[in-house]
């Protein structure tokens, strides 16, 4: 064994991507754990150092350089009596922790969220991705919780581990603000910043139990499936009632309309007339939509009047009896009020506008001053 042993980062791993490693000697694996007194341990910036014994973790070092001895590890030499000289050497490994900042780790849903629109309640599948960032926080924590009998962490791992957890919550996030907030999925991009901020508080409890601390979380997107059938009968009824606004009109009014428009191409106007007098009726709209089907029932179909039954007339009363000594309308037959100058039945002219002589029936011109009627 070398007179100094050398321990530090392996330069050949990527920084960007292994976030801790146990210390494994190149040139000879099996005597990684033998650390001989006096051996230097290199930690770089960014970086912290853990001494490990019987799975216990000992002695933490930052960046700089540090000789293993019993000056500089004293939890050590409590559980065991370091040779103070020679080469003697002592079981124990060292693992490395990159607390580099990781800003670019992806997320998504695997599969599709089922929701439901909270307008239209028409259920639709959902999807989420974006990415987030993190650092190593607590050395110790992380190394304990994570590792297990993994020689090294890589950022492969932390998705892993963290998929199913980001998954729900965020799923939850999702959720709150469709069904919660009514926030129609068409709109809910609008809302990312805001979910964004919110889901780095949602992780951040979990995460720092393992030592880890989230630096942001974004939303880069929450879409649909273009070929759910839900979004399709979604975008139909938006479409639908969009052109209704602009129109001016409602549903019920546009179903009334549909049905006047189907009866009207059967044969036959009196299926039309009946259709749009029950709707008229059932929709409390009988003002607009009755006496609307009603005139189209009389154009389409105009022989349903002459082939009413005729009703009997009442016969008309002798108008002296009705008005014993009174005078009668010349136009209608009708009583009228002595005096009077218009028949309040029809309207007509009782005596001259000109001279205020009685006007004879059937004539056309004053029998006294000879003005035309």
């Amino acid at each position: 064994m070398a007179i100094i042993q050398i321990v530090q980062w392996d330069d050949g791993l990527n920084s960007n991507d292994v976030l801790a490693w146990r210390y494994v000697d190149r040139k000879n694996p099996s005597k990684s754990d033998e650390l001989g007194n006096w051996t230097q341990l290199i930690v770089r910036e960014n970086q912290e150092a853990i001494l490990f014994r019987d799975g216990q973790a000992l002695d933490l070092f930052r960046a700089g350089r540090h000789s293993l001895s019993t000056d500089n590890i004293p939890l050590l030499r409590r559980i065991m009596n370091l040779p103070t000289g020679g080469e003697s050497a002592f079981k124990a490994g060292v693992w490395f922790v990159n607390k580099v900042n990781l800003l670019d780790i992806k997320w998504g849903t695997p599969t599709p969220i089922l929701l439901r629109d909270p307008e239209y309640q028409i259920p639709v599948y959902v999807r989420a991705f974006g990415q987030f960032g993190l650092r190593v926080s607590e050395s110790r924590q992380f190394v304990l919780k994570l590792a297990g009998n993994k020689t090294e962490l890589t950022r492969t791992d932390i998705e892993n581990y963290f998929k199913g957890l980001i998954l729900a919550k965020m799923g939850d996030l999702i959720s709150t603000y469709i069904a919660q907030k009514k926030v129609n999925i068409f709109e809910i991009n609008s809302y990312l910043e805001d979910m964004s901020n919110e889901a780095v508080e949602k992780i951040r409890n979990e995460f720092s139990n393992f030592g880890i601390e989230p630096l942001n979380f974004y939303f880069g997107s929450v879409n649909v499936l273009d070929d759910d059938e839900g979004i399709k009968k979604l975008k139909s009824a938006m479409s639908e009632r969009a052109s209704m606004n602009v129109i001016g009109y409602n549903y019920q009014q546009q179903r009334s309309f549909d049905v006047l428009e189907k009866a009207a191409k059967n044969e036959g106007g009196s299926s039309l007339l009946g259709a749009g007098v029950g709707l008229g009726a059932g929709m409390g709209m009988g003002g607009a939509i009755g006496q609307m089907a009603a005139q189209m029932g009389q154009y389409i179909n105009p022989q349903s009047q002459t082939q009413a039954p005729m009703q009997p007339q009442a016969p008309i009363q002798n108008p002296v009896q009705q008005n014993p000594g009174g005078s009668v309308c010349p136009s209608c037959g009708q009583p009228v009020i002595s005096g009077a100058k218009f028949c309040s039945n029809c309207g007509a002219k009782l005596v001259c506008p000109n001279c205020g002589q009685a006007i004879t029936p059937g004539a056309k011109f004053c029998s006294n001053c000879g003005n035309k009627f």
